[in-house]
């Protein structure tokens, strides 16, 4: 029988859907197999009890082609590992020395049949030899970017069909054996193929950010589809012998579970830059189709500042002080290996423009340093969607030029409409500007091209919020909460909404769990000292203020956050004062005063007025 063809049999709790090919544990969840891996254990549950010589069976898996006895060696070894048989009990596949293998595990089958596998040719591997990770990066990619190219086919048809846009999530690829894992190789896979795509019309991608969290190796892609929103995934491994890369991908519709398509491909590697064309070009002539997608605008020709690049993201992901300051080294490596490189100094901007909001690091130190960043970006290509999301929020947080900064947030939409984080930038500024239904606008859109991503379900609270739409806005809080209840920002939007309603004791118990998240952000703390005070509790919200003076003692404390707590205090001098001392020292955290509620007792005070003249504000 042939591939499509294969029958289903049950093993020892185990269950091999061949309609799906797939194989499923005795919980029902997928165990993850490559192609041939998956065609070698039907071929020899088919033949179960009999004893199938090498050559037989390296003639049905490999039919028409040359293949080393190490091929099948590794194969069977993969295979076992993957039944939990791996310390050699024979409890499924035993090895008859010298002679070959036999699947000795009873199987339960309405018929048996010998199994002939009809895949493409493969060529011969050569001996193993070590293969640097670049390598397998490039060629991984570039398997990954054709492959996808099946289903942006199909969604172009649907788009010309007047449906709406297909949907994609790549998932990462996975090393076929776990121990030797790497995780930037696997995610920097993954996100140069979305960089690729992501302005293929008719295709909407799922960004790094949300997939990423799907890399361990029992994460059912089926499943991680549904969670993503997607209308199919994409998922890859990667081998390796000798001088040869193989590459394995499988499309598969995330509401059948169907395979839409799979195939295996092998090619040399002796020149990485040309790697992924080669594969490329043969994975297009097996779709029939001529691949016709973008390539990726800013990317570099130097591998090892593509990794250095991809570590950057992933620590830029973590959101920690820490891990922020990390990923600004690591941009700067990339940099340094390779001056020309547009989207690490990006990425690099991007950092830096985070780093006064989860770190209370000083304006005055981050923003210059991000906009020299975003500047030189833009310089070198200057139709680099992120370098003008990076431009936009120094424009908008550190320069109050909100016409510039809206233009550029505008230009990276334009650039790249399938993006959430532009669309996401663009709706902040817009609250900022009091135009609260486009800002809710945008930053649904964003949600839309994103379900997943914490601070987009979070700040779309904000957006409703400042809109006046507070229920709406807890409503999307408790979605937050179901993806990851610890997400300190979300919990921070909540207990803003639970103070504008008068309803203090919830609101601290959500403000300590931010502080606790957060490792002790000071605008936790400034909130803490405001309700305290609110409450009437003026010595514990003193505390508060002497907390904050003393960080700012050691580092940066935003004055914008101890002008909040004397708000409460009724203190409006000392308010005021503290709020001009922000306004003086770019605090961030100002881009908010129009629109922030607390703040309305203050709106006819000449110094409140002065200070949104400042910041380029009205109160219209």
């Amino acid at each position: 029988m042939t591939a499509g063809e294969t029958n289903s049999f049950e093993f020892r709790g185990y269950r091999i859907d061949g309609e799906r090919r797939l194989l499923l544990d005795p919980d029902e969840k997928i165990v993850p197999l490559t192609p041939k891996v998956f065609d070698l254990l039907v071929y020899l549950v088919a033949n179960r009890g009999k004893l199938l010589n090498k050559d037989e069976i390296m003639s049905a898996i490999w039919p028409d082609t040359v293949v080393e006895e190490s091929n099948l060696t590794q194969n069977i070894s993969i295979l076992r590992r993957a039944l939990g048989d791996a310390r050699g009990d024979n409890a499924f596949i035993a090895t008859v020395p010298g002679r070959g293998y036999k699947f000795v595990a009873d199987v339960r089958s309405p018929t048996v049949e010998t199994a002939k596998i009809d895949e493409p040719v493969v060529e011969a591997a050569r001996p193993h030899r070590s293969i640097r990770p670049a390598v397998l990066l490039a060629a991984g990619v570039g398997v990954l970017v054709v492959a996808a190219a099946a289903w942006y086919l199909i969604g172009r048809r649907a788009v010309s069909a007047g449906q709406q846009p297909r949907t994609l999530a790549i998932l990462p690829f996975k090393p076929l054996v776990p121990e030797n894992s790497d995780e930037a190789l696997e995610m920097g896979m993954t996100d140069t193929l979305i960089a690729r795509m992501s302005s293929s019309p008719g295709l909407v991608l799922r960004p790094l950010s949300s997939v990423r969290r799907f890399a361990r190796g029992d994460a059912d892609p089926q499943e991680a589809g549904r969670e993503l929103g997607a209308d199919a995934v994409l998922e890859g491994s990667v081998q390796r012998w000798g001088e040869k890369i193989r590459v394995n991908v499988r499309l598969i519709n995330v509401s059948s579970g169907e395979a839409l398509w799979s195939s295996t491909f092998d090619n040399d590697y002796t020149d990485i830059f040309t790697v992924q064309d080669a594969i490329s070009g043969r994975v297009a002539e097996a779709l029939r189709s001529r691949l016709m997608l973008p390539h990726a605008t800013g990317e570099t020709q130097n591998v090892e500042a593509y990794r250095f690049y991809m570590q950057g993201r992933l620590y830029q992901f973590k959101s920690t002080p820490q891990e922020i300051r990390q990923a600004i080294a690591f941009y700067q490596q990339a940099i340094g290996l390779d001056p020309n490189y547009a989207l690490a100094y990006a990425g690099m901007s991007d950092a830096y423009r985070m780093l006064p909001i989860t770190s209370d690091v000083s304006p005055t130190d981050a923003f210059p340093q991000s906009k020299a960043a975003a500047m030189k970006a833009l310089a070198l290509n200057d139709q680099l969607s992120e370098a003008h999301l990076a431009l936009g929020y120094v424009d908008s947080w550190y320069e109050w030029d909100w016409k510039t900064a809206e233009a550029e947030l505008r230009k990276a939409v334009e650039l790249s409409p399938n993006s959430s984080d532009a669309h996401r930038g663009l709706s902040l500024l817009l609250t900022a500007l009091g135009r609260h239904d486009e800002a809710v606008a945008e930053m649904q859109r964003a949600r839309e091209l994103d379900p997943v991503s914490l601070p987009t379900n979070a700040l779309e609270a904000q957006a409703l919020h400042y809109a006046g739409r507070d229920d709406e806005a807890i409503g999307r809080l408790n979605k937050t909460f179901e993806i990851d209840p610890s997400f300190w920002i979300a919990r921070l939007m909540l207990a803003r909404i639970y103070i504008k309603q008068e309803r203090f004791p919830e609101a601290l118990a959500e403000l300590e769990k931010a502080r606790a998240a957060s490792g002790g952000n000071s605008e936790a703390i400034s909130l803490t000292g405001y309700v305290l005070a609110r409450l009437g509790r003026r010595d514990e919200a003193l505390k508060s203020l002497d907390e904050l003076r003393a960080m700012s003692e050691d580092d940066y404390s935003p004055s914008y956050n101890i002008a909040m707590v004397y708000n409460g205090l009724g203190d409006h001098e000392a308010a005021l004062h503290w709020l001009e001392d922000a306004a003086g020292r770019h605090d961030v955290r100002l881009v908010l005063l129009k629109v922030e509620p607390k703040w309305d007792l203050y709106r006819s005070e000449p110094r409140f007025i002065s200070i949104l003249q400042k910041i380029g504000l009205d109160q219209k």
